[in-house]
């Protein structure tokens, strides 16, 4: 374990070591001549399904033939299913270059909330500081809320967040104290930048290498977030810089998914970062799931074989352009109805709007009530505040499932409420 990252592993994660089953598992896959005698694998001639195939929406097929269709029923490597690890590990070259590449780890994980989940249970004790966007994604504070942790909520807008609240929140420790220690400081910072879940914010790249320098100062992981990175409403080539591609002092986690783009049920993501951190982390997953569907897996590097590199980001241009037309039915809608109403930012990624509600402290009773009296249902804002109940005056829409007729219909009836709610309240 490198000694400069043992300061941000809690007491549990130190003591982990990698799996004496997994690593027999890894020595028994490089050759082809070894007599497996080690693990305790099923006889794959035992399994019922012997080969299959599936059509894509272009009508193209792949077909998973007896010996592919072994692999994909079979144990697998924790690290993740070959073929796939190199497909992954080009768009991440391809897209992030990242500068510390050499002493970078990868691994497949099932979906990236369960590498988000490894991550930060690697890293949280009871009542730590968690440094964090605010309002944030629900679903870490899934993760983090049973520790009891000091969240330091950093301010964010339509540009993502803002490196001067960042320092606010830091402002109590003195940053070259807070370098060394390994108690009573934050030590990593929680951000998801791109089509931010719920604001639909994009973090500007002048704040990118702002927050990246302030973290630098005070020795801080980032842990970024990345789900959406091919949902943003802009070229390709105007894409801001992720933070692993600017990380030269290998302080970045970086987690990815095919959930937006190639399958959301497959659950397969991946996790890239330091070697010293992201060991610890598979040997949490080596414990616990073993390893991400191989069956999933398979099955996603097939499709991208067959797609290739650049026919995969063709697909994701399309997968890009839907969800703008998608943005711009729901701002016609919202325009149309919710103008005066409420207040928002125009989503540059993602699949959000995040809606201030004028008049409203906060929307969780009102909520309720749109859905049960107007059977229409949208969040209320109080979710995505790392504090309980603290109360919100906004609403998080969704725009990727509904049709343009259900939007409009939609806001019609959140305005048809909140008209009726200022009468009753006058």
């Amino acid at each position: 374990m490198d000694h400069q990252y043992t300061r941000f592993l809690n007491d549990i994660a130190s003591e982990r070591k990698e799996s004496l089953l997994r690593l027999t598992f890894n020595e028994q896959s490089e050759s082809a001549d070894m007599i497996k005698m080690g693990g305790g694998m099923p006889n794959p001639k035992l399994f019922p399904i012997r080969e299959g195939s599936l059509t894509l929406a272009d009508g193209r097929k792949i077909t998973l033939n007896e010996t592919l269709m072994e692999e994909a029923l079979q144990y697998g490597s924790s690290n993740g299913y070959g073929p796939l690890m190199k497909q992954i590990e080009s768009l991440t070259q391809r897209f992030h270059a990242p500068p510390c590449w050499p002493n970078t780890m990868m691994f497949v994980t099932a979906g990236s909330q369960s590498g988000l989940s490894l991550a930060i249970e690697a890293m949280i004790s009871k009542g730590d500081y968690i440094i964090i966007d605010s309002p944030c994604y629900s679903g870490i504070l899934a993760i983090t809320d049973p520790y009891k942790p000091r969240y330091l909520g950093v301010e964010a807008d339509a540009g993502g967040m803002k490196p001067e609240s960042l320092r606010s929140v830091l402002s109590p420790w003195n940053p070259q104290k807070a370098r060394e220690a390994t108690h009573g400081v934050p030590r990593f910072l929680y951000t998801n930048p791109n089509g931010c879940n719920p604001t639909g914010g994009i973090t500007t790249t002048e704040r990118r290498k702002e927050i990246y320098k302030i973290a630098s100062e005070y020795n801080i992981i980032i842990l970024e977030d990345d789900p959406y990175y091919f949902i943003q409403f802009r070229d390709q080539k105007d894409f801001p810089p992720s933070y692993l591609s600017i990380d030269v002092d290998g302080r970045v986690i970086r987690f990815d998914s095919f959930s937006k783009t190639l399958s959301a049920g497959m659950r397969v993501g991946y996790v890239t970062g330091p070697l010293p951190l992201i060991q610890k982390m598979n040997c949490h997953q080596q414990s616990s799931v073993s390893h991400a569907s191989m069956l999933a897996q398979v099955i996603i590097s097939e499709i991208l074989k067959l797609m290739g590199e650049d026919g995969f980001l063709e697909h994701v241009k399309k997968v890009q352009e839907f969800y703008r037309n998608q943005r711009d039915k729901m701002l016609d809608a919202a325009t149309k109805h919710l103008s005066g109403l409420c207040q928002w930012d125009v989503p540059a990624g993602g699949m959000f709007f995040w809606m201030k509600v004028v008049g409203v402290t906060d929307t969780l009773k009102l909520t309720k009530k749109l859905s049960k009296t107007k059977q229409v249902i949208v969040i209320p804002g109080t979710g995505f505040l790392p504090h309980d109940n603290q109360p919100s005056p906004y609403i998080r829409i969704s725009f990727s499932m509904t049709t343009q007729q259900e939007m409009d219909e939609g806001c019609r009836r959140i305005a048809e409420l909140l008209k009726e709610e200022t009468a009753v309240n006058k």
